[in-house]
């Protein structure tokens, strides 16, 4: 394992931001969400998994930065993780929220490697892999929520997907900066139902989640 892990100082990071959060999760889920720590950096450094390195920022900019957006998948079941990469969000929401039927899908068959090993390691029951393009995929019953976090712009990510959403359901883009013009690129019969900014303690940057459901923009 990579050396330099203080698990004890990162532990209490990730404990002090998910309380900030309003986040109630228990000692085994912050246990699961440091083993995946440890994975993604012990992985990262043959498959490069995540541009950042410093493991004090890893806990930031992908464990707390996932963990803001818990709340806004409140009344789902059915979750799809577009180009989940690495596993954020869908790992860290499968930890966080045990009670969701979470699909995590990429088209790189290094990545999903690694999201294989650590669904085994976590032992998430709660988690399938796919490796493809979301454009093929075939879902019976459909997701009632889609995510992606830095997979393509919003007009993209519904065209490739849309197919595999629930009537009712909505998709869920987590995103930096307030991405106007690409909400002004939408195609047509889908809007934007809620734009909400997202704090991430210890993170000095924008982060935003996209709700977008169908219906005609007004």
């Amino acid at each position: 394992m990579r050396s330099g892990f203080d698990r004890s100082a990162l532990s209490q990071r990730l404990a002090d931001g998910s309380r900030a959060l309003g986040l109630s999760l228990s000692d085994a889920q912050l246990s699961q969400l440091m083993d995946y720590l440890q994975l993604l950096a012990k992985w990262n450094s043959v498959y490069n998994l995540t541009a950042v390195r410093d493991l004090s920022q890893m806990v930031t900019q992908h464990l707390l930065d996932s963990l803001a957006a818990v709340p806004a998948f409140a009344a789902a079941t059915r979750v799809l993780d577009v180009g989940a990469g690495g596993g954020l969000p869908g790992i860290v929401l499968a930890v966080a929220r045990p009670d969701l039927a979470i699909t995590l899908i990429d088209t790189v068959h290094k990545k999903t490697a690694f999201l294989t090993q650590v669904k085994a390691e976590l032992g998430l029951q709660n988690v399938t892999v796919k490796t493809g393009r979301v454009e093929q995929l075939q879902a019976d019953p459909p997701f009632d929520v889609i995510t992606s976090r830095a997979f393509a712009e919003l007009k993209d990510f519904i065209t490739w997907s849309s197919h595999l959403l629930s009537p009712d359901g909505c998709f869920l883009a987590l995103k930096g900066v307030y991405p106007r013009e690409e909400m002004e690129r939408l195609p047509q019969g889908w809007t934007v139902v809620e734009v909400v900014a997202l704090d991430v303690p210890g993170l000095g940057a924008e982060r935003h989640i996209v709700r977008i459901q169908r219906g005609e923009q007004q």
